[in-house]
């Protein structure tokens, strides 16, 4: 982990971010996961309900949408890049493959929504998955904050600070 880049309205993070390759250097190409217990159980709903069917139709029939995928994926592509450019790593080879089936199909719905949680605005389809997926916040936090706490890039700090 490189970062926590959303953090659930419960105060914990939902979202973090990945470095793009593994310590060996082997490429890594999902930037953002999606680690809320509720948010993923609220998508992996949605994605056994055939949403990913229904999106994939809609890439097919609604170019506008289809413009906005795409522009998704260069975003994606351009921050894990950036990513890489911080860490002292090599990017990955163009053509690597975003996340979520970017830019052409739909092919899991937690990525993207990680990654419209992290970058609001950018994903359309992300952000119609958090959306469909309800306010799965609001039992309150889903696990309970250990007690040694990280600030947002993931490096420990005293409780209370």
């Amino acid at each position: 982990m490189t970062a926590i880049a959303h953090r659930c309205p419960c105060g914990l993070p939902d979202v973090v971010q990945t470095a793009p390759r593994l310590p060996d250097g082997t490429p890594f190409p999902t930037l953002y996961y999606l680690t809320c217990p509720r948010a993923c159980a609220a998508i992996s709903r949605l994605e056994a309900a055939g949403v990913m069917r229904e999106m994939m139709a809609r890439l097919e029939s609604e170019p506008e949408l289809r413009v906005r995928y795409q522009a998704a994926h260069a975003d994606y592509v351009s921050r894990r890049d950036a990513v890489a450019a911080a860490l002292g790593m090599a990017p990955l080879p163009p053509g690597t493959q975003s996340a979520g089936g970017m830019p052409d199909r739909v092919k899991c719905l937690h990525a993207l929504a990680a990654h419209a949680l992290a970058v609001p605005g950018v994903n359309p389809l992300g952000a119609e998955a958090v959306q469909a997926a309800g306010p799965w916040w609001q039992a309150g936090p889903c696990v309970a904050a250990h007690r040694e706490a990280t600030d947002d890039q993931g490096r420990r700090r005293e409780a209370g600070r």
